[in-house]
């Protein structure tokens, strides 16, 4: 690896930076942004689970982009901003065509779309956040040229990166797989993840990385001040970069803290398909009901006591001669008719609660009829029954998706309705309450909303002592999708310190403990349910209370220094 990206790169002379005899063979600076494309792809899920061996790659992928930006061939060249800009915007473009090739797979089995448009759909979507990794090579060339010092500019690359990440997820709403996500299975990197949520975890990574970039970006110090001058040798920092790569990446093998589990919910995958319409016209209602009812009973089966398709070992939970009821039994985000107006659903709900002695969260279509216009509004909700059947409580997502559940900027955007039928005209929901059910209080959470760690820890900053989290992940079919989500769910879990039920209409169906490690599940696309040993906690993370400080003083120091510089060159 450390050969490859030296020969991608200019070679050594006399100056800070290496200098290249033939500067005319720029297409090394664009192979080097492709190569950290590729690199980058590797520590997140591609199809299936993510191998821990893999999660390496984020503390060096960056480096060829880094090392590409800030050489010699560009920084002596004329519009040699824009041509920094290029390489990240190249680099993030080929990131997210690769990560999100789901989108395309997706939209070209449910959108109803022509032919080329999913295609279009993932070009754009990539075109589109892939300047986030373009305004990362502006900004850091940008403070090299103002500033004369390519040390100072690899200090500022970890800065900017976690400034533009927060950007992602306040801007644009799409903070997918952010480079923190990689190392959820890291024990020693993620206990930063409680402080400052995912973000402090990839500040960490680039760090790592802008150190790297420097063992080979900065000629060695000669001469009689090289002592005193550590910044300027390159051994300086690439022997840090090394270590602190070797001592961080070996988090993987250290095991977190197991927290005892002191209560069982039964989590329901019902492993409906996506594509078809779901009436339950006359007995396919009983029968579907009724195969609720034997589900939310199963408290003692085998599961998996891991991540499915990983080879984790199967477990059995003993069945008690009187086994107590489940504190709760999930029905999750899915296709099922579940409309809360529909007598058949409250009738249902009753004699299902009634007979497992269990209250229920169940997935659905809330409604409300509004005094002003005596228009009804429709919600993806979540709604909550106790163990009577009576319905106590409803939560109406708040952060929809994108033409998947409602139409950004409808009226500029109606052609939308015509490319796919399938998008929702679903309304917002306004509240993230912790509802109390048999004295415990559950913070509840539908589907994309766990990709956005300020969201979620409002559920606990309201009193919420577990997570539930149903999703519909059967869009994404045996894509990287389903797994990339789940290992951001899983950080939720970690920044609050909190036990995660994630329950899926196919998978992943699982138990999250306080730690991020999944300590049971199910197989994927079979009907079936978790037995979901679980606990409650109601203290409180640095970044419960707090949110996203980290990334926020992150953003105004970019912005800071953004103005310093572009105002210095312009004087200039």
């Amino acid at each position: 690896m450390y050969r490859l990206i030296l020969r991608l790169l200019p070679q050594p002379g006399c100056a800070m930076l290496y200098t290249l005899p033939c500067m005319h063979r720029s297409w090394r600076l664009w192979a080097a942004a492709v190569l950290s494309a590729a690199l980058l792809e590797l520590p997140f899920p591609l199809a299936g689970p993510l191998p821990a061996w893999r999660t390496v790659f984020a503390w060096f992928g960056l480096v060829p982009l880094l090392c590409a930006v800030l050489s010699a061939a560009v920084a002596g060249r004329p519009h040699s901003l824009r041509r920094s800009f290029l390489l990240g915007y190249l680099c993030g473009f080929l990131w997210y065509m690769g990560n999100c090739y789901w989108v395309r797979n997706t939209m070209m089995r449910y959108g109803d779309m022509p032919l080329f448009a999913p295609t279009l759909l993932l070009i754009g979507f990539s075109l589109v956040l892939g300047l986030y990794c373009g305004f990362f090579g502006l900004g850091i060339q940008l403070l090299r040229q103002a500033s004369g010092s390519t040390r100072l500019a690899l200090v500022f690359a970890p800065v900017l990166w976690t400034a533009l990440d927060l950007a992602a997820a306040r801007i644009t709403s799409v903070p997918w797989d952010q480079l923190g996500y990689s190392q959820v299975d890291n024990a020693l990197v993620t206990q930063i993840a409680p402080w400052t949520g995912v973000y402090g975890i990839s500040f960490v990574l680039v760090a790592v990385n802008a150190l790297i970039a420097g063992g080979l970006l900065l000629e060695c110090c000669r001469g009689k001040h090289c002592p005193g001058n550590w910044l300027a040798n390159r051994r300086v920092w690439g022997i840090s970069g090394a270590v602190l790569l070797m001592v961080c990446g070996a988090g993987v093998t250290i095991a977190p803290p197991r927290p005892a589990p002191t209560a069982t919910a039964v989590l329901i995958q019902p492993n409906l398909n996506v594509g078809d319409d779901n009436p339950w016209i006359g007995a396919v209602w009983g029968r579907h009901i009724a195969q609720f009812v034997n589900l939310a009973g199963e408290t003692c089966k085998g599961y998996i006591a891991g991540i499915p398709q990983t080879g984790a070992p199967r477990r059995q939970i003993p069945c008690p001669e009187n086994p107590a009821p489940p504190a709760l039994v999930v029905w999750p985000e899915s296709p099922a008719p579940f409309f809360q107006d529909d007598p058949r659903l409250q009738q249902a709900m009753r004699w299902i609660a009634q007979a497992i002695q269990a209250p229920l969260v169940v997935g659905g279509i809330g409604t409300d009829l509004s005094p002003q216009n005596e228009t009804w509004s429709e919600y993806n909700s979540a709604m909550i029954f106790n163990s009577k059947g009576k319905m106590v409580g409803r939560y109406d997502k708040i952060h929809l998706v994108p033409f998947g559940e409602y139409v950004p900027f409808a009226k500029l955007l109606s052609f939308a309705h015509k490319l796919t039928g399938r998008v929702g005209k679903f309304d917002r929901g306004t509240l993230r309450n912790a509802f109390l059910v048999d004295g415990r209080r559950y913070g509840i959470f539908i589907c994309y909303e766990d990709v956005f760690g300020a969201e979620v820890r409002q559920f606990a900053r309201n009193g919420a002592e577990v997570f539930v989290n149903i999703s519909d992940d059967g869009w994404y079919g045996d894509t990287s999708a389903p797994w990339q989500h789940l290992n951001m769910a899983r950080m939720r879990a970690i920044e609050n310190r909190r036990w995660l039920l994630r329950d899926t209409n196919n998978g992943v169906t699982a138990v999250i403990d306080p730690y991020g490690r999944v300590r049971e599940s199910i197989p994927r696309h079979k009907v079936d349910a978790l037995p979901a040993e679980f606990g409650y906690s109601d203290k409180m993370t640095f970044y419960t209370e707090h949110g996203d400080v980290f990334a926020w003083l992150c953003a105004l120091l970019s912005l800071g220094t953004a103005g310093w510089a572009g105002s210095k060159l312009l004087a200039g």
